[in-house]
């Protein structure tokens, strides 16, 4: 993997700029409230406008972080300034994920809410906007259950059935969750979102941010981060509903986010971190070290299944690989280099520099929209069109 350590913040401008050298390459950095901004998603409006949702606060996990939101207007070259979405003080607020309503074009927006760094203690809320993102509900509980996460979007079935992909975080009484046992499942509802059914994915052990599309044969695909540090996992369903068991791609994965989408001619692009646990140079215990109370005397999580979850490999270079065969092989090239340090959160001292947690939408002509996070410092917004993947 690339080995170039940047150490000069770039400047933070919110207006769309072409890239010299990089053909067909537009980009720009989404204005910010708070020292550190992460877990960005985005959400392509019917007329045009383009919405990221992230968490930001101090460092993840402690109670100031909240969710915020930003507009790139159609037709507009500049981010909006961004609005603070959430405002529960007492919780550390994050991974939030847009969605709209195909038969009513209300907007909702999920998120996560927990008790400091412990990840088994979250559970999901929910609010919605009927005027195109301006103006929001009070936020309501959508997932009552410890542990419940979440991080990529809805995916409405052929039948018409939402499915929100989620995984739990678990750990035993006592025990310190570091991620060595979690899981995925999918929530299902028939009725937009007023009840759920829950059906697991068989062996799923260490796979989490399940991302489902519907591929252009009719089938399903999900792919998987792994909390092993070590390679994309994928799954496939003929109806959404009924998964395989996750196998491991030929792509790395460091344990760090990744989001996929489905070209209109057919092809799988997925934009992810091509790197893992051998490329670390050194590794975390757990993912809040910046944040660990030095009276919690629980123990940490023991290893389960034989694995135990892996912090610390380098989130970098930020990449895309596509598939013209469902998943089966892939192709990729680098989208932004970097030597993905993370073996810190701290974003106070800037000392963090991965390029991760993507999030990619795509255009009824194929244009590309990606967001993702930039040292923890910045959301980073990039569109490009399918040449440039020639």
């Amino acid at each position: 993997m690339a080995t170039t350590t940047i150490t000069v913040a770039p400047e933070f401008n919110s207006g769309l700029q072409s890239s010299k050298g990089k053909s067909k390459f537009t980009e720009a950095y989404i204005p910010a409230l708070t020292t550190q901004c992460h877990a960005s998603n985005l959400l392509l409006l019917p007329n045009g406008d383009l919405l990221c949702a992230w968490f930001g606060g101090s460092i993840e996990g402690r109670p100031d972080i909240c969710i915020y939101m930003s507009r790139l207007a159609a037709h507009s070259s500049t981010w909006e300034e961004a609005v603070k979405m959430t405002h529960d003080h007492t919780r550390s607020e994050q991974n939030p994920v847009l969605f709209c309503v195909p038969s009513t074009g209300e907007i909702r927006l999920l998120y996560t809410s927990q008790n400091g760094g412990d990840q088994d203690s979250a559970i999901v809320k929910q609010s919605s906007s009927l005027d195109g993102g301006k103006n929001w509900s009070d936020p309501t509980v959508l997932f009552s259950d410890r542990g419940t996460f979440i991080r990529q979007p809805i995916q409405v079935l052929k039948d018409g059935a939402w499915v929100v992909p989620i995984f739990k975080c678990r750990a035993e009484p006592g025990e310190r969750w570091l991620g060595s046992d979690d899981i995925s499942c999918i929530r299902v509802s028939r009725d937009e979102g007023r009840t759920w059914s829950e059906i697991e994915v068989p062996n799923s052990y260490g796979c989490v941010h399940m991302n489902i599309r519907q591929l252009s044969n009719g089938t399903y695909l999900a792919l998987y981060r792994s909390r092993w540090a070590d390679n994309v996992y994928m799954s496939t369903s003929p109806n959404g509903l009924d998964w395989s068991e996750p196998k491991a791609t030929i792509l790395p994965n460091p344990n760090a986010g990744i989001c996929f989408d489905v070209l209109p001619s057919g092809r799988v692009v997925l934009v992810y971190n091509h790197s893992s646990k051998k490329d670390a140079v050194g590794r975390r215990d757990g993912l809040y070290d910046d944040i660990s109370d030095e009276n919690d005397t629980r123990a940490n999580q023991a290893s389960k299944h034989g694995k135990e979850a892996f912090w610390g490999a380098p989130r970098a270079p930020l990449s895309i690989a596509w598939s013209d065969d469902n998943g089966l092989s892939w192709k990729w090239k680098t989208l932004e280099e970097g030597d993905g340090y993370c073996l810190t959160n701290n974003s106070e001292q800037k000392l963090n520099r991965e390029l991760s947690y993507p999030s990619i939408t795509i255009q009824n002509d194929g244009m590309m929209h990606i967001a993702f996070t930039f040292w923890r410092q910045r959301v980073k917004y990039v569109r490009i069109g399918e040449d440039f993947l020639n």
